[in-house]
């Protein structure tokens, strides 16, 4: 049985439906339609998603990282066409700090049940995740809706203050300049923080605990050059060798409840497909 096989297995044992239609679109000639279908249930009439999209945010509320979840599925299925989109951007215009990021997280979060590290004050400030990894996405697909602007200037200010970081950050940090248009800015913002963001990064493909590698930065080819061919390689190894006996992958971080597990090894598994599929180490 070879790797998407098993994968296929693995997904049809413990996947949600969003992540097993995701899998058969992207890797069975699946519609993407059938995709959208379902990510529709979870955007709610603020225009933000909620109901367990990002599986450790439990409640039905709007948030702003599960529009970051949405955004990523939305881009993989090239369907930033979708009325999904300016409706999600409405909903971060409602939610924007004074600033023009959006929070980590909302206070409405102490309404519902959730993973415990999603904590907040009461009046959080915008911050770059999610913001830059939103504002990426929707510069890649061309977006002019409005919230867009303030947005991006966020993040350049917040990304100029930075002398050390930590791996959420740096990640979306990295998807912002990977994508944002000014390249110009972007290169020379790279060159002055790379090293503060190669200070987070996970270079022993087998370290434990909650870890952050190579790949979760890079997860395709980077416009940036933030690690070399052969420290991907070594990852790209490491991943592939790291498919379950039941054919799935699941993330390092704590699984607090026996239903976020299952739901995450969904999520993340074929996540772990795309990025061997877009470093060429998986065909289909």
């Amino acid at each position: 049985m070879d790797m998407l096989d098993r994968a296929r297995r693995y997904l049809d044992l413990n996947a949600r439906l969003i992540d097993r239609l995701r899998f058969e679109a992207l890797f069975g000639g699946g519609p993407r339609e059938r995709v959208l279908d379902v990510l529709r249930c979870y955007q709610n009439a603020d225009g933000g998603f909620g109901n367990a999209l990002e599986p450790d945010l439990r409640g039905r509320g709007s948030q702003p990282e599960p529009v970051e979840v949405a955004f990523w599925i939305l881009d993989e299925l090239d369907a930033f066409d979708s009325p999904m989109v300016p409706a999600a951007c409405d909903y971060l215009a409602q939610v924007s700090a004074e600033d023009g990021g959006v929070p980590f997280v909302l206070p409405s979060v102490r309404n519902m049940p959730r993973a415990p590290w999603w904590e907040t004050a009461d009046d959080p400030p915008g911050s770059l995740v999610p913001t830059a990894s939103i504002a990426a996405l929707l510069h890649k697909h061309g977006s002019t809706h409005p919230w867009l602007a303030a947005a991006t200037a966020f993040c350049w200010s917040r990304i100029a203050e930075i002398g050390e970081t930590n791996p959420y950050e740096a990640r979306a940090v990295m998807t912002f300049l990977n994508l944002v248009p000014d390249r110009d800015r972007a290169e020379a913002e790279f060159a002055r923080i790379k090293e503060a963001i190669l200070a987070t990064v996970a270079l022993d493909p087998h370290a434990t605990g909650e870890a952050h590698f190579p790949l979760d930065f890079a997860p395709e080819p980077l416009r940036l050059p933030l690690f070399t061919q052969d420290v991907l390689d070594v990852h790209l190894d490491a991943l592939a060798a790291a498919q379950s006996e039941e054919g799935g992958w699941n993330g390092n971080w704590l699984m607090w409840t026996p239903l976020v597990a299952h739901e995450w090894g969904g999520y993340i598994t074929v996540h772990q497909l795309k990025t061997l599929r877009a470093y060429g180490r998986l065909k289909g």
